[in-house]
């Protein structure tokens, strides 16, 4: 979680209010953000939040400048807004999050987007599947949960450096605080692996603000609440999706390709050495090998043991330079 973060939830909200208008209906303020999701059934109420839900994943996952973008815990704030968002309009059967799951997530091909460049989740509607554990959760839990997410969110926008009004951010602390320890008081579902994962979620990115807030001093005269550590649940998991290297960085993927090609020539030049028992050469390979991972360093370690003269130290570069038969 990060201000980058939080600030496309703010503008989603901007544009598409979290709460009905008063016919009791979702409205978007400015349909331009959505209309490339809408596919024309946006004026129906389960399009619009159709259209925010992949607004979001667009706009976060896509976007690989944003320094979280590849937090799964983000997908569990997505489906904090898509819950609560659902539960402003309970249909007969009150399977709001069900039927969205049944109608667009899987019923669409929207949510099989590729996203590039993550492992183990090859779509949107993996990383929703991930999370589907929200539907077991009540109204009252959802918005609780979610009065939380905004509240974190809050704070996060509201972090300046240069700003200093302590009032503010305590205020929002406070509430925020107050919130999560309703939230861990909860004796009828604190002992719920998904709701004490929502709990490590907030906990871990509240632990965070107060970290970045303490290290440029942007509350001097009063100290944040923090959050009380027998609140907080035993064994909170690393929530990380994990970026190949490949496909995040292609500079990285040459260089190791490089890097492996040196290595797996190692033993041809050990092989030549031995044959054409040239010194020098025997010389320059125990100094490359000296480089090379443990795994080559144990390869070579018999043949320097049979030929300690040859060991590599710390004059090998005098050697080199006054040797011109090399």
């Amino acid at each position: 979680m990060d201000n980058q973060i939080c600030k496309k939830f703010q503008d989603l909200l901007k544009n598409f209010p979290d709460e009905l208008d008063n016919n009791k209906k979702y409205k978007f303020n400015d349909d331009k953000p959505f209309q490339k999701y809408c596919n024309s059934n946006c004026d129906a109420d389960l399009g619009k939040i159709n259209a925010g839900c992949l607004y979001l994943f667009n706009e976060i996952f896509e976007d690989s400048s944003l320094k979280n973008h590849n937090k799964i815990s983000i997908v569990e704030y997505i489906m904090i807004w898509l819950s609560y968002m659902l539960s402003l309009k309970e249909n007969e059967l009150k399977d709001s999050l069900q039927h969205f799951y049944r109608t667009y997530i899987n019923g669409s091909g929207h949510y099989n987007k590729s996203i590039i460049g993550v492992e183990n989740y090859s779509s949107y509607k993996d990383l929703l599947n991930k999370k589907k554990y929200f539907e077991d959760m009540d109204n009252n839990i959802i918005s609780n949960f979610y009065k939380a997410f905004k509240l974190l969110c809050e704070l996060y926008t509201l972090f300046d450096k240069n700003n200093q009004d302590c009032k503010t951010f305590s205020e929002k602390a406070n509430q925020f605080v107050k919130k999560y320890n309703e939230l861990s008081g909860d004796h009828n579902n604190i002992n719920v692996s998904s709701y004490k994962q929502v709990l490590c979620t907030l906990s871990t990115d509240y632990d965070n603000f107060i970290n970045k807030c303490n290290d440029t001093h942007c509350c001097k005269s009063s100290t944040l609440p923090t959050i009380d550590k027998n609140k907080i649940p035993v064994n909170c998991p690393e929530q990380t999706i994990q970026i190949s290297d490949a496909a995040s960085s292609p500079s990285i993927a040459k260089k190791l390709i490089i890097v492996l090609s040196i290595f797996a020539a190692i033993p041809i030049f050990l092989g030549i050495a031995y044959k054409v028992n040239n010194k020098e050469l025997k010389v320059f390979i125990i100094w490359i090998s000296e480089k090379s991972p443990k795994t080559f360093k144990r390869k070579n370690k018999k043949y320097k043991e049979e030929n300690g003269s040859l060991i590599y130290n710390s004059k090998i570069s005098d050697y080199f330079r006054n040797n011109n038969n090399y």
